[in-house]
This record gives structure tokens, C-alpha cells and sequence, in this order.
């Protein structure tokens, strides 16, 4: 592959900054709860509150969209619903494969909010013969021979990469090849694309380590904390003085005979 990009420039097309873009989703989920509860409209405190951004910054963000809000009312809930998800391109639908179906696979196989949220899984694909048509949440497995073939006839733009870390470039060059530009990677290693194709990368084991850093910090220790001491300098051990053995049985000294056995 001819270079490492794993993600696009800092703006898009429409201006909308990527941190921007990268906070939408929680802007989404929150709305959807409180559309859920039936809540008419709500404030850039509160749903800043309710996304875990600062009111400011949410303010920010919703006026690349041409959102405003209403002085003494608010943001309207379900408009701001609609007009996140048009944003984001989940008013239409989007076909994905998933490839690797182990556990983890078989798992996000399984979870309902890629359909509520737009995201169809089209097909499960693995590279074991002995998976291919077992059904996994519904779906046959289907072999990798055919992944090329499955991608061209289901219009797939979007692959998920669940399979070990040794294979995942491989498994990322086909999906790109056969014309797959958006991948969600899951394997523990990091993919090399093209330009024009995007990465997003979910490792769970370099979560976890940020959290053990932190409750590390909670618990009031530093790095280092539990490394051993130095070991200590031995004292100086006094050259042997030189002896020979005398016909008592005792040894002589430079300081005279010395008994075999010392008096009591």
C-alpha cells in the first residue's frame, strides 16, 4: 500500500471541523433518549450535560449545522434528531459486512444498534471452511473466497475487520480492492489504506490500560512505586591473611601460632 493515512484531513467538505464531527454521534444518542421520553425541547446546558461536552462547545458545533436553538426555549429535540442524523448519513441505508467471525464477531454480529441506527448487516464472512453457512445471529457465515463477490452484489462501502491481528492487513487490502472505502477495525494492529479510504480503529486491551493508568492515579500511586530498593553496598571484605599449617595441628600466623581449637 502506498501510504499509512488512517484518516481524513482536519475539515470536511462542508467546513464541519472532524472533532466536530467526532461529537455528533453524542449529541445523537443523547437527543434519542430524550425523544424517547417525549421531551419536546431541551438546553444547551442540559444536553451538553447529557453528552458530556461543555454547553459552549455544543453551541459551537451546532452552528456548522445552522442549528441556533431558541433564546429562552431551547433546541427543538426532534428536529436536532433528524438533522444530526442527516449530517451524519444515517437517513439511508448502509450495507456492511463484518469479516471474522469468532467471538467477538459473532458478538457485534448480534448487537441490535447497527440497525436502529441505519447500519445493515449484510454479511458475516470467515475464513474457516467449517463456519461457512452456520447462522450467527440469524445470518449464514459465508466464506472469504466469496468476500469480493458478496462486497460487488450488496453495494457494501463499510467493512468490519474482527479477524487476528496477522491477518487483518490482507483482509483490509481485499475490502479496499474490491471497493470498500469506510473500515472499522478491531483487530490489534494498526492498517495501512489508500487515500479516500477511512479507518477507525476500536481496541479494547489500550482502553482498559488507560483506565488501569488512571485508577492507578486514584489510588495514589506513581509509576516506580513498587520497584525494590537499590541493594545496598556489601561491606568490605578483609584480604585472607596468608597461613601454613603447623606439626601442632594449629596454624602459623604472621602474628605467631594460632590453636586448632580456640579456649573457651
Amino acid at each position: 500500500m502506498a501510504t499509512g493515512r488512517t484518516h481524513r484531513p482536519a475539515t470536511r467538505s462542508r467546513g464541519i471541523p472532524e472533532a466536530t464531527v467526532a461529537r455528533l454521534p453524542l449529541y445523537l444518542r443523547a437527543l434519542t433518549a430524550l425523544s424517547e421520553r417525549s421531551v419536546p425541547t431541551v438546553s444547551s446546558e442540559e444536553l451538553a450535560a447529557a453528552a458530556g461536552v461543555n454547553s459552549a462547545k455544543l453551541r459551537k458545533d451546532f452552528s456548522y449545522l445552522g442549528s441556533y436553538g431558541t433564546r429562552g426555549v431551547g433546541y427543538d429535540v426532534e428536529y436536532l434528531v433528524y438533522q444530526i442524523s442527516r449530517e451524519l448519513g444515517l437517513t439511508q441505508d448502509w450495507p456492511v459486512v463484518i469479516v471474522g467471525i469468532g467471538n467477538l464477531g459473532a458478538a457485534l454480529a448480534g448487537y441490535g444498534g447497527f440497525a436502529s441506527r441505519g447500519f445493515r448487516v449484510a454479511a458475516l464472512i470467515d475464513a474457516d471452511p467449517a463456519m461457512t453457512g452456520k447462522p450467527v445471529a440469524g445470518i449464514p457465515v459465508q466464506h472469504s473466497d466469496d468476500l469480493e463477490k458478496i462486497i460487488a452484489e450488496d453495494g457494501v462501502s463499510i467493512g468490519v475487520i474482527a479477524t487476528p491481528a496477522g491477518v487483518a492487513q490482507a483482509v483490509c487490502d481485499r475490502l479496499v480492492a474490491a471497493g470498500v472505502t469506510s473500515i472499522l477495525n478491531f483487530a490489534p494492529t494498526v492498517l495501512s489504506v489508500p487515500d479516500g479510504v477511512d479507518v477507525r480503529k476500536v481496541d479494547l486491551s489500550i482502553e482498559l490500560q488507560i483506565l488501569a493508568f488512571h485508577e492507578q492515579r486514584k489510588a495514589g500511586e506513581e509509576p516506580g512505586d513498587e520497584q525494590p530498593a537499590p541493594p545496598q553496598a556489601a561491606a568490605p571484605v578483609a584480604p585472607p591473611v596468608a597461613t601454613r599449617t603447623t606439626a601442632e595441628g594449629g596454624r602459623k600466623g604472621p602474628d605467631g601460632d594460632v590453636p586448632a581449637v580456640m579456649p573457651a
